[in-house]
């Protein structure tokens, strides 16, 4: 007879839920010990208590890490070119900076051994704390955190139930969708996003849900997931532009693919706004002045990472925190409607004339 198969090593989330407190609670208390008095919280106390019980055994390696704090947060963003996501990284810099601590940045570019380099990296650097932009909604390495330190945060994308804060990207979505189907469109289709991302599925989600309120629907051969750069997007609206009927608009999950998508257009021969509309996503400083201004459904990117900053010291320092959801808002310009161009110049023939 072989060897009785060895018991599952008891984790920090285990002796959470029997304890009744966040997983973070026990990392603190194990990480802590007691003070110079001996003196133990209740939930301190009752921490102890559970992991004794349970036969508690901590990673050597992981205990190897940790030692006093080194207010340092780290961050893991997909990228950085992307102008959305460098202007969250501002936010979560400058908001980190005010509560004492500094950040460090790492790009993953959504690569799964990347994100696994990154965050060794980061632990080897002895961050108190996470914060993870490039979560996949088919599993990624965050799950390996669960049960560990340092304590993280998610920003811009969600993944399962734990604690993020985002755009209310369904929402927006909707909004984009309830605008084309509005102006008359039925013909739609949509671009610009990646398909392990819930940034993506959401807006897609909400996108759909206004097209079937108003009876247009949105066929998958209409949907193209293929990335958020300019080029990505000008490659989906190639293969759109030959599908039959043609598309009369266009929702870009992202500014720089829209923006890939209208230099298609024109390649074609045809002007967005006019013969097709284009919605994006983010509201980047560009999209105002481009030569036809974007339609797009503005984020707010700046104050999701300030928000993610604050809630991830709030889990440093042990106090209760929940997911954030912001809103977005929709902003048309001339690139879905042309009229806005009439309206612009009527607005500006009716400013007073100035007098000497």
């Amino acid at each position: 007879m072989g060897e009785p198969p060895k018991p599952a090593p008891v984790t920090m989330k285990m002796i959470a839920e029997e304890a009744g407190v966040h997983v973070s609670t026990v990392s603190r208390v194990l990480r802590q010990g007691t003070d110079e008095t001996g003196r133990l919280s209740a939930n301190a106390r009752r921490v102890h208590e559970v992991a004794q019980r349970m036969g508690y055994r901590p990673d050597p390696y992981a205990v190897g890490l940790r030692g006093g704090q080194s207010k340092l947060v780290g961050v893991l963003m997909p990228r950085l070119a992307d102008v959305a996501l460098a202007n969250m990284y501002e936010g979560i810099e400058e908001a980190v900076a005010a509560l004492g601590y500094q950040s460090v940045v790492a790009t993953t570019r959504d690569d799964p051994q990347r994100q696994r380099q990154q965050l060794a990296l980061m632990l080897n650097r002895r961050v108190d704390a996470l914060i993870i932009a490039d979560a996949h909604l088919d599993g990624c390495y965050v799950d390996e955190l669960i049960d560990h330190d340092p304590p993280f945060v998610l920003v811009s994308r969600r993944y399962r139930d734990m604690v993020s804060v985002t755009c209310d990207d369904e929402l927006g979505g909707h909004l984009a969708g309830t605008h084309l189907v509005d102006l008359g469109h039925e013909i739609i289709a949509v671009t610009g996003g990646l398909p392990y991302a819930s940034t993506a599925r959401d807006r897609i989600t909400g996108f759909t849900a206004a097209l079937e309120e108003r009876g247009c629907s949105l066929p998958p051969e209409r949907i193209i997931l293929n990335g958020v750069t300019g080029p990505d997007g000008r490659e989906a609206a190639d293969r759109l532009l030959r599908l039959e009927p043609r598309p009369t608009a266009v929702f870009a999950l992202n500014d720089w693919a829209a923006i890939g998508v209208m230099g298609a257009l024109r390649d074609h021969g045809l002007t967005p706004g006019t013969d097709v509309a284009v919605v994006g996503f983010n509201d980047i400083s560009v999209s105002a002045d481009l030569p036809i201004p974007l339609s797009t459904v503005r984020n707010p990117v700046r104050l999701i990472g300030e928000t993610a900053a604050r809630l991830v010291i709030d889990r440093i320092e042990d106090r209760n925190i929940v997911s954030r959801q912001l809103q977005p808002r929709l902003v048309v310009r001339n690139s879905s409607d042309p009229r806005m161009a009439r309206r612009l110049e009527l607005a500006t023939l009716r400013q007073p004339t100035p007098t000497g």
